[in-house]
């Protein structure tokens, strides 16, 4: 158990850093790490190993299903705590628009695709039809909140009025889709509750999710103040999240609805209160979406073996389907809604991305053998493609750039942690010479160029930081050099304090802007308070890119 444990959430880590250098979804890598693992890659060069490690019975098998069961239900904890209730008033008419059109014309679509021509989309003829129907009706009306939020805050434009919008319509999709497959698997009698009538169970669901989102969250304010002001804090807090979270789960099981419908309620519920600290939220998020999300993510290529269930032609009708259903829908929304033309198309297909929402309601339909392993993996990929497209696509309409810091420019020898010079002209050439070698320029040229632009105006920004730039014919991208001034270098600082960090940047002719945003980034990363003292004490580049990738650890 702990070798198979170990193995998997090592390599689901270090495969979603991967993805996250190459810009992808994080969980691309952690999926592609267990498709390694499982049946599709191991289970065929060394079967054996991987029946010792994941075994598809016995206590083993049983253990994984288990864990792979909370971690479900203590991510979808966090992807509720994401949403923000108040976001959906204020937005209310757009939002409202955008929601529903982007779920009602992919809805109608995947179900009249679904119910006509059955085979087209994988059915099997020992599945209930109907069943069929509403589930690929809904997963592909549903949007990924976390995939959403992700890219609008790396396009920078997550508060803006079309970020505000596209959150508050992926918060009502999220919410209409998880009821709306809680309601289908109560009718189907997929999975049974208690003894309870279908009726009852439907009511059930409805009752609840009302009570969640408005009683509940008054009296867990109210809950969270009590606990800080008379217990240990942030600690009781903390246990008292996840607890709620696994009883709300319990009770979504016991009705005959999955419990991780109950445990997005929950995350919902805590979400809202304003004594939840930030600490309390990060280190929740930290701890599930680091440890239990990447195991779950990496169980399910585990669960088939994807190269001998691809099916090419399912996949791109599945693809075809839900990029037209939720781009055509949202956009109707946001014309509704009253947004301007680009905004339109931009809310359309930013929407559009499905991501982990989808793959979830994949692996609950794979397990209760609503859908074949064809037609799960064909899912897995649609998901996984329309995250993928969603952020460049939104960024090319848009006419958006994702903002350039110092860290994407700045190479391991370009970093010295002891800089010889002790004045500042000797400090730029120092520096150029180093810039000058890995682009091929005279040493002489580059250091002219710097020193000329140093003569205009002090590069000195305060806080002991100095940024020397200049632009340069010959350059195709911009390169950043930093050096370690121990003693203290004159830079002409506008709080007249000596400068020991010097970040060179040297930027194309015809720049596009990529000197400035450098800038700002170097501004705004030393600002964080006390972290100029650290960077001094970087014994090796890796040190001190760490500490710039987590300036507030």
């Amino acid at each position: 158990m702990f070798l198979a444990l170990g193995t998997l959430l090592l390599s689901a880590r270090i495969l979603g850093e991967v993805a996250r250098r190459l810009s992808l979804p994080s969980v691309i890598g952690e999926i592609l790490a267990g498709i390694l693992l499982g049946q599709t890659v191991l289970g065929h060069l060394a079967p054996g190993l991987s029946a010792v490690l994941f075994p598809a019975r016995g206590n083993g098998a049983l253990m994984l299903d288990g864990l792979t069961t909370l971690a479900i239900a203590l991510f979808l904890l966090v992807a509720g705590m994401e949403i923000n209730l108040a976001t959906v008033w204020r937005r209310g008419r757009a939002a409202l628009a955008v929601a529903l059109c982007g779920m009602l014309l992919p809805f109608g679509l995947g179900f009249a695709a679904a119910w006509w021509l059955p085979a087209l989309l994988g059915w099997q003829a020992d599945t209930d039809h109907l069943a069929f129907s509403l589930f690929m009706a809904t997963v592909l009306s549903i949007s990924a909140l976390p995939i959403i939020v992700k890219i609008l805050m790396d396009l920078n434009i997550y508060r803006s009025e079309l970020g505000v919008t596209m959150v508050a319509a992926a918060v009502l999709n999220d919410l209409l889709g998880w009821l709306v497959f809680a309601v289908i698997l109560g009718q189907m009698g997929v999975i049974q509750g208690q003894g309870l009538p279908i009726g009852t169970t439907i009511g059930l669901v409805i009752g609840f999710t009302l009570i969640m989102l408005t009683l509940v969250p008054w009296v867990i304010n109210h809950l969270l103040a009590f606990a800080l002001a008379y217990t240990s804090g942030p600690g009781v807090v903390l246990g008292f999240a996840l607890s709620f979270c696994l009883f709300a789960a319990a009770f979504t099981e016991w009705i005959g609805i999955h419990a991780i419908f109950g445990s997005f309620l929950a995350g919902v519920a805590l979400g809202q209160s304003r004594h939840l600290r930030e600490q309390t939220r990060t280190t929740i998020d930290q701890f599930i979406s680091f440890i239990f999300a990447p195991l779950f993510f990496a169980s399910i290529g585990l669960r088939v073996d994807f190269l001998a269930n691809f099916n090419l032609q399912l996949t791109l009708v599945l693809m075809a389907l839900a990029v037209t259903g939720k781009v055509l829908g949202s956009s109707l929304g946001g014309h509704w809604g009253g947004l301007p033309k680009r905004e339109v198309w931009a809310v359309g297909f930013g929407m559009s991305a499905q991501g982990t929402m989808g793959i979830i309601l994949g692996v609950l339909a794979l397990q209760i053998g609503l859908i074949s392993s064809t037609v799960f993996v064909s899912l897995v990929v649609m998901a996984l493609a329309t995250s993928i497209l969603s952020g460049p696509v939104l960024q090319h309409i848009l006419h958006l750039k994702r903002p350039r810091r110092m860290i994407d420019y700045l190479a391991a020898n370009a970093f010295f942690k002891k800089l010889k010079a002790g004045d500042r002209e000797a400090v730029i050439r120092e520096l150029s010479g180093r810039l000058a070698a890995l682009v091929g320029l005279p040493p002489a040229q580059v250091a002219d160029a710097v020193l000329a632009r140093e003569q205009l105006m002090a590069t000195g920004i305060g806080m002991g930081v100095a940024v020397p730039h200049a632009r340069l014919d010959g350059l195709d991208r911009p390169l950043v050099a930093v050096g370690l001034a121990q003693q203290g270098v004159d830079f002409d600082a506008p709080d007249g304090i000596p400068v020991r960090i010097i970040c060179m940047i040297l930027a194309p002719l015809h720049d596009n802007g990529a000197q400035l945003e450098i800038l700002a980034d170097i501004a705004a990363t030393f600002r964080t308070e006390g972290l100029s003292e650290r960077a001094l004490m970087s014994s090796s580049y890796t040190e001190f890119l760490a500490l710039l990738r987590s300036p507030n650890l």
